[in-house]
């Protein structure tokens, strides 16, 4: 069958099920899925926030992440499992339990949220575009920066500025529309040189004066009031925080599952989300603390360790270690954007117009949003809030995933019609009420209100880590009292 000869809207090359012949994913290629999600500039602070900003006993801290990364890998697992069975990607599975047509609207959710943070991201990957391109231009004459043209701004940002984003929005859509065979091997390689690149980071941090950071790197292992009552509140809110920041990832794990050769290479691979935390927070972590000694920073003085590793480099003077830190960030940050958004995105816009878009159309189309949302994202959308509007409509990711797990492990019995799935036939077992499944809507909807409170309720806020696992308890318990029969 033909793409282009088929009358089915439903049809298209890029959702229908992966041929078991081309399910060549194993546990090694999810260790670099999971590495490269981890890898981020973003990853890098966060883990660090939790051992120095909190100023928390570094043992309670690496319990809570291995908690957390432990809940990530029980419900990465219940996602996965049913892609890689029918090798189907998540937003056609969303058919199973909001109907075809339903699956086309709440699945396009995900691509907003995917495409505001694709872009987001890309702002902040130029910024190591800018600093190497301004490096370049100092090593061939310092005055030139000095030059009237570089001092002239524009919605927040100079001419390097521009020249970057354009690089990064192209670099990444050259890369990104490629197709999955490519993005496999994108995906192992970034993996693979990131780990490279922190090992020399690390080695040129420890090397710079064993002395001192000799010293910051006993004082992290410190296992003074390890077993105290008071750690169990820490202990819960690093447990939610680590979850959270994967939580996005879950949702359209099936995006990459539906590739993987059997269930066995998906319940190794996915243990090595646990592998890979440990590797990332143990270089990070000493990264900080060694750094932080070297400059002799005051340790009681929190607010002025460097988290963030662009600041890190910037004050090493080392132009070597400068440059090729800078080359990994973009590496690590270009693919952990591939996997988080872009991919993701791709998927659930194909599925809104299978009959017009492809993986390469569907990911100009959103090159060109996230380029929009990333030369705006300092001077205005930054600044009115739209993050509390992403946040929102991801309170729909967990009650999503919630009635998508009730309704295949409960309610299908772990069973999909291949061929209804596709099916714009009223006879179809997905087709419900014009295409609709309103009991999984109505399910969807409940779960939405119980995520989003965390979001709306100051009073509630505490609880905003953990949203995500409130609406999909809520939706899959309420869709399972709904559609059973």
């Amino acid at each position: 069958m033909s793409q282009q000869k088929s009358k089915n809207k439903l049809i298209n090359w890029d959702l229908v099920t992966v041929n078991p012949n081309n399910k060549d994913w194993n546990w090694k290629d999810l260790f670099c899925y999971w590495g490269v999600n981890i890898q981020s500039v973003i990853g890098f602070s966060l883990i660090v926030s939790l051992y120095v900003i909190y100023n928390l006993n570094s043992f309670v801290v690496f319990f809570g992440t291995v908690l957390g990364s432990l809940l990530v890998y029980i419900f990465s697992n219940l996602i996965g499992k049913p892609s890689q069975k029918f090798g189907l990607p998540f937003v056609v599975l969303l058919r199973s339990s909001l109907g075809i047509r339903g699956a086309k609207y709440f699945g396009l959710l995900r691509c907003i949220v995917g495409t505001f943070l694709f872009g987001i991201q890309t702002y902040f990957l130029s910024k190591a575009f800018g600093y190497l391109i301004r490096i370049v231009i100092f090593l061939y004459e310092p005055s030139l920066l000095d030059q009237e043209i570089f001092l002239i701004f524009f919605l927040g940002m100079g001419l390097i500025d521009w020249i970057a984003i354009t690089i990064a929005i192209i670099f990444q859509s050259i890369l990104f529309c490629s197709g999955m065979n490519f993005n496999k091997k994108l995906i192992n390689i970034s993996a693979l040189l990131v780990y490279i690149g922190l090992l020399t980071f690390f080695l040129s941090v420890l090397l710079s004066d064993v002395r001192f950071t000799a010293q910051a790197f006993t004082n992290i292992l410190d296992l003074s009031n390890f077993v105290d009552k008071q750690n169990l509140g820490p202990l819960i809110t690093v447990t939610g925080t680590v979850f959270a920041y994967f939580s996005i990832l879950i949702l359209s794990f099936g995006d990459f599952t539906r590739y993987v050769k059997n269930q066995n290479e998906l319940n190794k691979g996915n243990l090595s989300l646990l592998l890979n935390l440990i590797i990332f927070s143990f270089f990070a972590l000493f990264i900080v603390s060694g750094v932080d000694a070297y400059l002799k920073e005051d340790p009681e003085n929190l607010t002025r360790i460097l988290t963030n590793p662009t600041d890190i480099i910037g004050k090493l003077d080392n132009l070597l270690i400068t440059n090729l830190a800078l080359i990994f960030i973009i590496i690590a940050s270009a693919s952990t954007n591939l996997i988080a958004n872009f991919i993701p995105s791709q998927y659930t816009l194909i599925n809104f117009a299978p009959s017009f878009l492809s993986v390469k159309s569907s990911g100009i189309i959103i090159s060109i949003l996230g380029f929009f949302v990333g030369i705006f994202w300092l001077t205005y959308l930054s600044q009115i809030g739209i993050l509390s509007i992403i946040d929102t409509i991801g309170a729909f990711f967990g009650p999503l995933f919630g009635i998508m797990i009730s309704d295949y492990y409960h309610i299908k019995k772990g069973t999909l019609i291949n061929k209804d799935i596709y099916s714009l036939e009223k006879s179809g077992a997905y087709y419900y009420s014009g295409g609709w499944h309103l009991k999984g809507v109505y399910s969807l909807l409940i779960g939405f209100i119980f995520s989003a409170s965390t979001i709306w309720n100051s009073n509630l806020m505490f609880l905003q880590s953990y949203s995500w696992i409130i609406g999909a308890v809520v939706a899959s318990f309420t869709y399972y009292l709904l559609a059973r029969k």
